[in-house]
């Protein structure tokens, strides 16, 4: 007997519909003869697992030769997410499901031995798919604990949340099943997150100022300083002053976090801006993202309108740091691999930090340098050209003198500073509306020319600068957005000297040093 249920996968960050055909015979002894549709290790596992989950859950699996067929059949099949509607598709077959009732639902779960269903990756954009009624589906079958993540997005598709095998069939039965109640949750504030304040770093005010300004265009920005000069303090405290996501952002973050299965159990969507900080050994692959055949998200989209914070700089290895260039000023990265070419996106905020020389006291007027000058341009060397011309603000940040360390004063804390980001990034929506960017760091050269005018004398002051500085056409566009910010943070409708002057001053420390 034939019967036929639906299901999803993810192929890049986007669910497409699997339609799933069961074909049993009836006749001789229980087994399985095959699953096709290009089934990984995962998916031809399945059989033993389901075929014990039925029998542990009081089912008599389907006699005889049963075949499985997984449709679109070109398109690999991952992992276990199918043995829910395999197992409700067999039941199908030998009538304990009613077969018209199961081709208007759709399901995804892991089978244990026992019968009990387990949490899948990847359900966010899936029930996302799946609410837009394709192939007529009026109900969602998920595990309970996936359940608050997918009636998150699930609109007028009825979510069921099952803990075990019976459950689904009871459903299918009488309906005795609610549809699982969940919903979005009011953003917890940033004093309940707990997040570190920026009040809690002693001194380095210029270096707050650069993450100010950051936060309230979307820059990139390098710290460069001895240890012990707060860096990685710094950064760690941006997400505090960035402002919160709007909807399409927490959705778009949220379908990337759930394919890797990193949303936590009690948040159906990502209300706060990641913040991602690879270790130095990280690979290409990891970076970037990759798989054998069908690649995954790397650590740039988990960053995505959020922060990725490299620490230490120089110690990653030159390859990985040179395949930032095209994602950061794309904003997308595409990966091929032999299951297909996929492209995630990855507009984040590079945030680096490194030491001056080998030993980091480079210039420093407090300890001397035991680098050689052969050994610290090699160091500095590390970091090619064009990816310092990718970063927006380069920023010294100094060690503490012996007053700052020891003051019990404390500066601003976070909460002025995100009310300034606030209405900065509101002053870009609103000059930005009709197109297709959110933050003067996006700016194309048509939006460079139309909101970026300087007068004669600002103009002439830049020429200056360019001609001083040796500053690349790569530069010179993110002098003018970063110029753009500062105005904006002081409310000024035009770019004057004054902020022509700090952006600039942030464009010399790379011609300094390197």
């Amino acid at each position: 007997m034939l019967s036929r249920t639906y299901s999803a996968a993810v192929l890049g960050i986007d669910a497409y519909t699997i339609e799933i055909e069961i074909n049993a015979t009836g006749q001789g002894e229980a087994s399985f003869t095959a699953i096709v549709g290009l089934p990984d290790a995962a998916v031809k596992e399945s059989r033993d697992r389901v075929r014990s989950a039925l029998q542990s859950s009081g089912f008599v699996p389907p006699k005889g030769a049963t075949l499985i067929n997984l449709a679109p059949a070109d398109i690999k099949k991952e992992g276990a997410s199918f043995d829910l509607p395999i197992a409700l598709g067999m039941l199908s077959a030998t009538g304990k499901i009613d077969r018209e009732l199961l081709t208007k639902v759709a399901s995804i779960g892991e089978l244990a031995l026992d019968g009990s269903v387990r949490p899948v990756k990847g359900v966010l954009p899936i029930a996302l798919h799946l609410s837009r009624n394709i192939e007529g589906i009026q109900a969602l079958i998920v595990p309970w604990q996936n359940a608050e993540e997918a009636s998150a997005v699930a609109g007028n598709v009825p979510v069921i949340a099952v803990n075990h095998l019976v459950d689904a069939v009871e459903f299918f039965r009488n309906g005795d099943t609610l549809p699982y109640k969940g919903g979005l949750k009011e953003s917890p504030s940033i004093d309940s997150l707990r997040i570190p304040d920026l009040s809690e770093v002693k001194g380095q005010f210029l270096a707050k100022r650069a993450l100010e300004i950051t936060a309230a265009g979307g820059h990139n920005v390098l710290m460069v300083g001895p240890p012990g000069s707060g860096k990685s303090m710094l950064a760690k405290r941006l997400p505090g002053i960035l402002p919160p996501m709007n909807f399409d952002e927490m959705l778009e973050t949220s379908k990337i976090h759930s394919i890797l299965g990193y949303l936590s159990s009690g948040s159906p969507l990502m209300d706060l801006r990641p913040f991602r900080s690879p270790h130095h050994t990280i690979s290409d692959a990891g970076l970037l993202g990759g798989g054998s055949q069908v690649p995954s998200p790397g650590e740039i989209s988990l960053a995505h309108n959020g922060v990725l914070f490299l620490d230490e700089l120089p110690e990653f290895k030159r390859n990985v740091l040179e395949v930032l260039r095209q994602p950061i000023e794309n904003g997308l990265v595409t990966v091929a691999r032999s299951g297909g070419s996929f492209t995630f996106p990855a507009r984040f905020m590079l945030v680096a930090a490194m030491n001056p020389c080998p030993c980091g006291h480079y210039g420093s007027m407090q300890r001397e340098c035991r680098c050689s000058p052969n050994r610290v341009t090699k160091y500095r060397a590390k970091i090619s050209g064009p990816l310092l011309d990718r970063i927006d603000i380069h920023v010294e940040v100094a060690a503490l003198s012996e007053d700052e360390l020891i003051s019990s004063s404390q500066g601003e804390n976070s909460s002025a500073i995100l009310e300034r980001v606030v209405k900065a990034r509101l002053k870009q929506s609103e000059r930005l509306k009709n197109t297709r960017i959110h933050c003067n760091a996006q700016m194309e050269p048509a939006q460079l020319q139309e909101f970026c005018r300087l007068s004669k004398s600002c103009e002439t002051q830049l020429r200056h600068s360019i001609r001083e500085l040796q500053l690349s056409a790569r530069a010179y566009d993110r002098i003018l957005k970063v110029s753009r910010t500062i105005a904006d943070l002081e409310d000024s409708e035009d770019i004057l000297s004054e902020h022509l002057y700090e952006s600039v001053q942030y464009r010399a420390l790379d011609r300094r040093l390197w």
